[in-house]
């Protein structure tokens, strides 16, 4: 009869990349609760006034007032950022509970990166297949699209800045294009 095997499982961070090496111009963002909302009117009218600023109707536009942010991802879809211990979740489903809805806590299931560079539209285009010019991507405007081969919402929020949500199992896959992509323009 042979031994038992004895294995120790070690968690790892998806971020592990940026601690171990200082990549100029990428982060990790804040800590933040994420939450997809779907609903049709009745119910964005109710939820509209529990997040204290009017859901973004406009196509791959965003919205925000202090920690929370809305980004509209589809017809009927929008991602909801917010600080860490805000209790939107439960103002949501106390204003929507009569309206057909979902909302659901993403948090565990992507991380959010920042890309702050002057460069930003050049690392970006190395791998991205939209055109991120200022002129086109403007300042508030996000949607969901690939960088490599990684599914990736995109949302700029300065001129050189651009916050980034990935599946946390992408993450040091991403990392990895990002700072090759950072190099190269280097």
């Amino acid at each position: 009869m042979s031994d038992p095997v004895q294995v120790q499982l070690v968690a790892r961070s998806p971020l592990e990349a940026l601690n171990t090496a200082s990549i100029e111009g990428l982060s990790a963002a804040a800590p933040t609760l994420r939450h997809v909302l779907r609903g049709r009117e009745a119910a964005l009218s109710a939820a509209s006034g529990a997040i204290g600023f009017v859901l973004p109707q406009t196509p791959c536009r965003s919205a925000s007032l202090g920690d929370r942010h809305a980004l509209w991802l589809g017809p009927d879809e929008w991602l909801i950022l917010s600080a860490p211990d805000d209790r939107l979740a439960a103002d949501l489903e106390a204003a929507m509970g009569a309206h057909p809805h979902s909302l659901v806590e993403v948090t565990h299931r992507q991380v959010g990166l920042v890309l702050d560079s002057p460069k930003v539209e050049d690392v970006l285009s190395s791998g991205c297949p939209l055109d991120v010019a200022l002129r086109s991507f403007p300042v508030g405007m996000c949607t969901r699209t690939i960088f490599e081969k990684a599914e990736i919402v995109l949302w700029r929020t300065e001129a050189h800045r651009f916050h980034i949500e990935v599946w946390r199992s992408f993450a040091p896959y991403l990392i990895a294009h990002l700072h090759e992509a950072i190099v190269d323009q280097g």
